[in-house]
């Protein structure tokens, strides 16, 4: 595999009204990585899934890991257990980028 350059997350990430719109990154066969907006009010629902990483490049909004409240803003990481009940509210227009393993 050859690196991928993403020079600006603005250009790639999506915004919609009809809810979260993941744009994958990178999806190999023990990484996953992918960039998604929220628009504000909007929510993921609470649901399990790996280890995974969460870095906020922009807005503010509420994590929810196992149903305890996590505030985030952009500049924050929140590292969430393999198996951990996770969701998001975004307060604002709200960007992350989401890595976890993939499938394999």
């Amino acid at each position: 595999m050859n690196p991928i350059l993403i020079p600006d997350w603005n250009e790639k990430v999506v915004f919609s009204h009809e809810g979260p719109q993941p744009q994958p990154l990178i999806v190999a066969d023990h990484l996953k990585s992918v960039l998604v907006g929220l628009e504000p009010g909007q929510k993921i629902p609470p649901h399990p899934a790996p280890l995974a990483v969460y870095h906020f490049l922009e807005g503010e909004g509420v994590m929810w890991v196992n149903g305890e409240p996590l505030p985030v803003q952009a500049g924050a990481t929140v590292i969430v257990p393999e198996g951990a009940v996770r969701g998001m509210d975004a307060k604002t227009q709200l960007a992350f980028l989401g890595t976890h393993r993939g499938e394999h």
